[in-house]
């Protein structure tokens, strides 16, 4: 990993004089892309406006649709989401804010400053959700 892109988090310990603790931008991307995904009502996250279409990218890749700057002590963090058709989007926005804002927190000890949530588009059902609703009925 680029040294240039881990951050250097003060020791948990005044007295322990161990060294350093480095965290990789990529890890927080990751914390904060895991826990964005876990709120109800975001369909998946968005890489970014390509050719004016949002694509929706899967759960392989966690780091996709978050922007992190993260500095000694404080990271502030962008989400690019699809939210599920037929939600209310403020709530899952606060939702996603609040989830990321305590996973970051609680796993690397950096304060986060902000989360900026990005709205890049809406998920519909697929056909086949729909084949298999109307098979129950």
């Amino acid at each position: 990993m680029d040294k240039e892109k881990e951050k250097v988090i003060a020791s948990p310990r005044k007295d322990a004089n161990l060294g350093t603790i480095r965290i990789a931008d990529e890890v927080v991307s990751i914390i904060a892309g895991l826990a964005a995904t876990e709120v109800n009502g975001i369909a998946g996250m968005s890489g970014g406006l390509v050719g004016g279409i949002a694509e929706i990218l899967g759960r392989k890749n966690f780091a996709k649709g978050v922007k992190v700057e993260v500095g000694e002590r404080e990271a502030a963090v962008d989400l690019y989401i699809i939210v599920k058709y037929g939600v209310r989007i403020p709530d899952v926005a606060l939702a996603a804010q609040e989830n990321v804002k305590q996973a970051i927190e609680t796993m690397t000890g950096l304060s986060v400053v902000e989360v900026n949530v990005h709205v890049q588009g809406v998920g519909f059902p697929d056909e086949e959700q729909k084949e298999e609703e109307i098979r129950v009925r």
